[in-house]
């Protein structure tokens, strides 16, 4: 079972990757491996640092999020380029982990999975993790401590909310709930996928 997860920032997506993997399915993060890109010794940082300049690196080397995530938000063009450089080098990983997976379901953690098309034909299933807009505000505040101007805008630049539950297989509607609830949501549903 090859299983897409998703979800827009706050929503709790990780916490239900990080549960499934607890029930036996092999996790590949695409926000891990992009991290690993782009911290001191990334393969992405080179091309970054031409395309972007010096100053899109941190002092120790790795990509300066906060910098970017600035440059981004003004400019949005440039979000297309830091994906080009970014993304395919994602994507080789990606396949190589899942080419070394063992487990009966292989959960690929994508935040822009619906954005991009090619994964849905990839993906045996697509869950979506799904939360109100305010609570995706103060969830990030609160993991963060971004300004609400800030976690809208990245709210913003994923794909929209209706977006995501339209090409949902299954929601997941972490709102309201507590955490063991919603580890016993995630428990029931995965019984369905070999877990």
């Amino acid at each position: 079972m090859r299983l897409g997860l998703t979800g827009g920032i706050g929503s709790g997506k990780s916490t239900v990757a990080r549960t499934l993997q607890n029930l036996g399915a092999a996790l590949i993060d695409a926000d891990a491996i992009a991290r690993a890109c782009t911290e001191p010794g990334g393969n992405a940082l080179p091309a970054i640092a031409q395309r972007f300049g010096r100053d899109a690196l941190a002092a120790d080397g790795s990509l300066d999020r906060t910098r970017m995530r600035s440059r981004i938000f003004e400019q949005p063009e440039l979000r297309q380029a830091l994906e080009s450089i970014v993304h395919p080098l994602v994507a080789d990983e990606i396949r190589r982990q899942a080419a070394a997976a063992v487990e009966p379901c292989i959960v690929f953690d994508i935040p822009l999975l619906v954005e991009s098309p090619r994964w849905r034909t990839q993906l045996d299933r697509v869950v979506v993790v799904d939360c109100l807009p305010a609570t995706q505000i103060a969830r990030v505040q609160a993991r963060n401590g971004w300004a609400t101007e800030t976690i809208e805008a990245a709210i913003r630049s994923q794909c929209p909310r209706t977006g995501r539950l339209a090409a949902a297989d299954a929601v997941i509607f972490n709102d309201g709930i507590r955490l063991d609830q919603l580890q016993q949501i995630v428990t029931r549903m995965a019984c369905g996928f070999g877990l």
